[in-house]
């Protein structure tokens, strides 16, 4: 690209002498830019009358150098901008189009008869399944179907209007007035929302033999209104569950591909992170890093709900503890409690408990006061330093070969009861 840089009062000092034809000779050329003397051709020596300097942005010389920017992490505070697990949406559904009250004209056919089309349907509104979508961010507050097209004359029908599809993450669950109403959890399921309205009868649809000249059509059916909730809910094998600052997204970090904010000062991880533990048979194994919860989190105080809800897709779960802390052993009993009041059973699932911070020195005593408290077994972990971390993830793959095997139970049971 060239940018000429010559003065606007030069070039009307040029057109007011009447110079309309001239001659543009390059008079040097180097690396950096090029001058051009405009001459008037009208006189026997050539006059020259200025120089035009154009300079090249693509040369390395004259154009900026531009540094090759880097996409930066997004900090834990600009995650939550845009990952959003609920939404409430207003569906309406496109209206059908009219019907056509015409009649045939053509010459020398007097009575050509009714030839008006039916108009076409409204469109549908369709919730499907992406996989590629990994939250309700880009799901709009109201969606408004296409409306149908309306009958013509010459017998001609109205077009049908194509349905809008929403795209929402697997795991979404739809609630009615508190109601589940769909649960989509596999990738390219469909649920249909509203239906659109019906298209109008056109006047040729009313011909009989009683009556050879109807005027009659009927209107166009509006479509269906609804307000649905739309609730996303971890898809995960495993789940975390611990008080704030207990360690599960270092855990998360150190046992997965995941990387979660973690940092050397307390604070509480704001939206749920899913990490992949991959084994040497390339089986994986989704776990779920879920957000802090406090007492009282079944009545919802802080974000209590929100946080719960996510676990109960999670298969089994796994208690972390801070072995730091005093009397670790009333933490697990405190989130039992409130697994059970937002669920009851939900803390009854296939569990481990995970000791975690055992490189501090107040760790290790805890430890074997919380082992006579409980009967479950206790995997001593630090996240920090990676200590024991692989039997964490070897009784983890025992808890998901477990699940598998309750699966194909069900499954066989499920088969034989139907034949």
């Amino acid at each position: 690209m060239f940018s000429i840089l010559t003065p606007p009062n030069l070039l009307r000092k040029w057109l007011a002498q009447g110079i309309k034809r001239t001659i543009w000779t390059v008079a040097d050329r180097t690396g950096i830019c090029t001058r051009i003397f405009v001459s008037d051709c009208r006189q026997a020596p050539r006059k020259t009358l200025g120089v035009v300097h154009y300079f090249s942005s693509s040369c390395s010389l004259c154009a900026k150098t531009r540094s090759i920017q880097k996409k930066k992490n997004l900090s834990e505070k600009k995650l939550t901008r845009y990952f959003v697990d609920h939404r409430r949406v207003t569906l309406v559904a496109g209206s059908g189009g009219k019907g056509a009250c015409t009649f045939h004209s053509e010459p020398r056919k007097e009575w050509g008869g009714p030839d008006g089309g039916n108009g076409g349907d409204g469109g549908n509104i369709v919730i499907k399944v992406d996989k590629q979508v990994k939250s309700l961010s880009m799901v709009s507050p109201v969606y408004r179907g296409k409306d149908g097209e309306s009958g013509g004359s010459k017998n001609c029908y109205g077009r049908n209007a194509s349905p809008t599809y929403i795209r929402v993450p697997v795991g979404t669950i739809l609630k009615e007035n508190g109601k589940i109403v769909a649960d989509l959890s596999r990738q390219n399921q469909e649920y249909v929302a509203v239906y659109g309205g019906a298209g109008g009868k056109g006047n040729r649809f009313f011909l009989s033999n009683e009556n050879r000249a109807p005027t009659k059509t009927t209107p166009a059916e509006q479509g269906q209104e609804r307000i649905l909730h739309l609730e996303l809910r971890t898809m995960a094998h495993a789940g975390l569950v611990g008080f704030p600052n207990a360690g599960k997204s270092s855990l998360l970090r150190a046992i997965s591909n995941a990387k979660p904010a973690v940092a050397a000062y307390p604070f509480t991880t704001l939206n749920p992170h899913v990490g992949i533990v991959q084994y040497r048979d390339h089986e994986q194994v989704a776990v779920a890093d879920i957000p802090g919860i406090i007492r009282g989190a079944h009545l919802n105080r802080g974000l209590g709900v929100s946080f719960l809800r996510h676990i109960e897709r999670c298969r089994f779960l796994l208690f972390v503890l801070d072995l730091s802390a005093p009397e670790p052993w009333a933490q697990l009993q405190d989130l039992r409690f409130e697994l059970e009041q937002y669920d009851p059973g939900l803390s009854r699932r296939p569990q481990a408990i995970v000791a975690n911070k055992m490189d501090l020195p107040e760790a290790q005593v805890n430890l074997a006061t919380l082992r006579g408290h409980v009967t479950q077994r206790v995997i001593p972990v630090s996240a920090l330093t990676g200590q024991n971390v692989e039997e964490l993830i070897l009784h983890l793959r025992e808890l998901y070969d477990g699940y598998l095997q309750v699966e194909e139970g069900a499954g066989t049971g499920a088969e034989a009861a139907k034949s």
